[in-house]
């Protein structure tokens, strides 16, 4: 297998396993890097809190994961058995893995943009176990951390205020919270392209930010519904997980450059429309 590690991985040289296969990011992935030789494993074939199965790939790219946020308050036993025993197995496959976490592994009281040697603080169950993830990914692994994924697939904020806007015409979401949405798409390219880079934490988002009531307001544009916003605070939509106040992440490490969250929204609604 060694001689498989030291080749380039992502230009078809070697194996990739996916897990997580059937997520939003799972399905990018498998877009991105549909030229290679790729083994997608959904939940259904790869549950990762099991032991990893007989396989033996150059690259794991690490999607599964709980990403409940308020579930993981409930059942942070739950939530730390997929997103750091699942990660844990995911590593001892024994190939380089991407592993991706998340802005929450941060508080939020900086109120400035989060680069990757700046100390974590989560506040959440979520956040704690996605941190501990981290280290379980080892050393041999690009830790990934991103922001309010959205795709054109599932359930997400995009697809749930498209929803939500139809069957209502208002709705409300908080307005102080502020990070960068980021296009499954453009993250998983920005994967490939990091391939290239030192192995380490690598903080990759869309560019700009905005809270989620200005996302909500720029998807109900984008997309022509016909629906209002109403802004309101994080207390008053009341959720058992706190939030970071602020948690937009940028590089200081000349990590791949996203688009702006506008260009991922755009993307995303020319497919689902």
């Amino acid at each position: 297998m060694e001689h498989e590690i030291a080749d380039p991985v992502g230009t078809g040289r070697g194996r990739i396993l996916i897990t997580g296969a059937a997520g939003q990011l799972g399905r990018a992935l498998q877009e991105t890097f549909a030229g290679d030789d790729v083994v997608a494993l959904p939940h259904a074939d790869w549950d990762v809190t099991l032991p990893p199965p007989d396989i033996e790939p150059s690259l794991v790219l690490h999607a599964a994961a709980w990403t409940d946020v308020d579930g993981a308050e409930a059942d942070p036993q739950g939530a730390a058995a997929v997103n750091v025993g699942g990660t844990r197995h995911a590593a001892e496959l024994g190939a380089p893995l991407v592993y991706y976490s998340t802005d929450y592994v941060f508080d939020g009281a900086k109120r400035e943009p989060y680069v990757e040697s700046d100390a974590p603080n989560p506040l959440s169950a979520y956040g704690r176990t996605k941190l501990h993830g981290e280290g379980a990914a080892g050393e041999d692994a690009w830790v990934v951390r991103s922001s309010g994924l959205f795709s054109e697939h599932g359930t997400n904020f995009v697809t749930t205020m498209l929803r939500l806007g139809r069957e209502r015409g208002e709705v409300a979401v908080v307005d102080d919270q502020r990070s960068a949405p980021t296009y499954v798409g453009h993250l998983a390219d920005a994967t490939k392209e990091l391939l290239d880079r030192p192995r380490g934490v690598w903080h990759l988002a869309a560019d700009g930010d905005c809270t989620w009531a200005e996302f909500a307001e720029a998807i109900f544009e984008a997309a022509g519904v016909d629906a209002g916003v109403r802004r309101i605070s994080s207390e008053e939509l009341g959720r058992p997980a706190p939030r970071p106040a602020y948690s937009v992440l940028r590089s200081e490490r000349d990590g791949p450059r996203l688009p702006h969250w506008r260009d991922g929204l755009r993307d995303c609604l020319e497919r689902l429309l």
